[in-house]
């Protein structure tokens, strides 16, 4: 028998009981659609991760008191019990750091935002060093940035994000206008660049001022991050971070033998974190799809064992009509393959559909990998492969004689 014959009739059989079809395939369709979306929406995050990251630049470290993602509790309290780094820890490493090419510090708090009669509540206020836009490749589309002056002196001009500008200035032109940041008036000396929303929340709903005008507002009781980026050349991230370590445990008198009292990582260690964390997300995901997998492998064998046993008669007419065993066999391998590779085509698009659904209503990035369509295709026509064996088999093996005698 030929493949195309064979395929055309199992075709046949699948769409003679269409219902029974579709139970059939929930299984398949289930475990490669939750595997696809899985894939998808962790695809999309890990891109979004790296790209965040890298914006930073790959010769950027930071040093700040506790990481800036914590795993466990035990680690939390343990961090808490540090001392703060402060304003003079973050001058005395752009003094000292000879590996250096630029250091800035960073503090962040939520606030009120008003201009004129309108106003924005839990608005990102990040208190700068005149370094840090650029450290952080922030485009200022308009107006300016800041200056070792504004620093210096404690200006109160700001640079605001877009959604200030959009929603507070109704997109008037903000250069020079004067808002209130939790009470204290800045002047606008800048507009960012837009960079618009991450898991359904908007990026731009920022105001950065000068750190010294910040500390004045909100007091220096909170510690700051220090960002730090590494001069040109082979091993330079290397050399620079390792002489960041050193001066920051000499400056808080971290003694010799003891770990150091801050933390001190570079974008590898966002990106290292982030796919160990991505990767216990996808083994769940495949762990569940392999449980859907195998239920619906079984269901298929089921359903094929009943089919062998509704179609008895019709084998027995083939085999009479010189059918060889190996026919029968062929026949119904591929009539399981067939209904679950068309299992794992509807799963396919259905979990991309799934993590589209998630992208448009949540905003969290999704990237599509083909590999992963290509592999949900395979594993579930290899399920129905492997679960269709012995039903074909037993096919295969029925004595003419005796299959035409049955009354199926």
């Amino acid at each position: 028998m030929e493949f195309k014959e064979a395929l055309m009739i199992a075709l046949q059989s699948l769409w003679a009981n269409k219902l029974r079809t579709i139970l059939t395939l929930l299984g398949v369709v289930i475990g490669v659609a939750s595997v696809i979306a899985v894939v998808t929406l962790v695809n999309g995050a890990n891109v979004y991760v790296a790209s965040k990251v890298n914006k930073y630049g790959a010769d950027v470290f930071t040093i700040s008191k506790q990481p800036q993602i914590l795993t466990n509790y035990n680690e939390y309290v343990k961090c808490l019990k540090r001392k703060n780094i402060l304003l003079d820890d973050y001058r005395y490493l752009a003094d000292n750091c000879k590996h250096c090419s630029q250091v800035g510090a960073q503090q962040t708090t939520l606030g009120k935002i008003v201009f004129g009669t309108q106003s924005s509540t839990d608005t990102v206020i990040r208190g700068q060093t005149y370094a840090m836009p650029e450290m952080q490749n922030l485009n200022v589309v308009q107006g300016r940035g800041f200056t070792p002056t504004d620093d210096e002196h404690a200006s109160h001009v700001a640079i605001i994000g877009s959604d200030i500008q959009e929603n507070l200035m109704k997109g008037d032109d903000p250069i020079g206008k004067e808002i209130r940041v939790d009470g204290s008036p800045y002047t606008v000396i800048g507009l960012g660049e837009k960079q618009g929303k991450t898991l359904g929340q908007s990026q731009d709903n920022w105001v950065a001022v000068p750190l010294s005008a910040f500390q004045k507002t909100y007091g220096t009781a909170k510690s700051v991050t220090i960002y730090a980026k590494a001069g040109g050349g082979e091993g330079a991230l290397e050399s620079a971070t390792d002489e960041g370590r050193v001066l920051m445990r000499a400056i808080r008198h971290d003694a010799p033998g003891q770990e150091d009292s801050f933390t001190l990582e570079t974008s590898d260690t966002f990106v290292g974190l982030w796919k160990n964390i991505s990767s216990g997300f996808e083994a769940v995901a495949v762990a569940i799809a392999a449980i859907s997998l195998v239920v619906g492998g079984i269901v298929i064998m089921n359903i094929m064992l009943v089919s062998v046993t509704e179609r008895t008669r019709e084998i027995g007419v083939r085999k009479a009509l010189g059918a060889r065993r190996g026919d029968i066999l062929i026949q119904f391998l591929i009539e399981s393959g067939t209904m679950a590779l068309a299992g794992g085509a509807i799963g396919v698009i259905g979990g991309m559909v799934v993590a589209q659904v998630v992208t448009v209503l949540l905003g969290f990035p999704s990237t599509i990998a083909v590999w992963s369509i290509f592999a949900g295709l395979v594993v579930a026509a290899s399920v129905g492969i492997f679960f269709g064996v012995y039903p074909a088999r037993k096919a295969a093996d029925l004595d003419p004689i005796v299959a035409l005698r049955s009354e199926i």
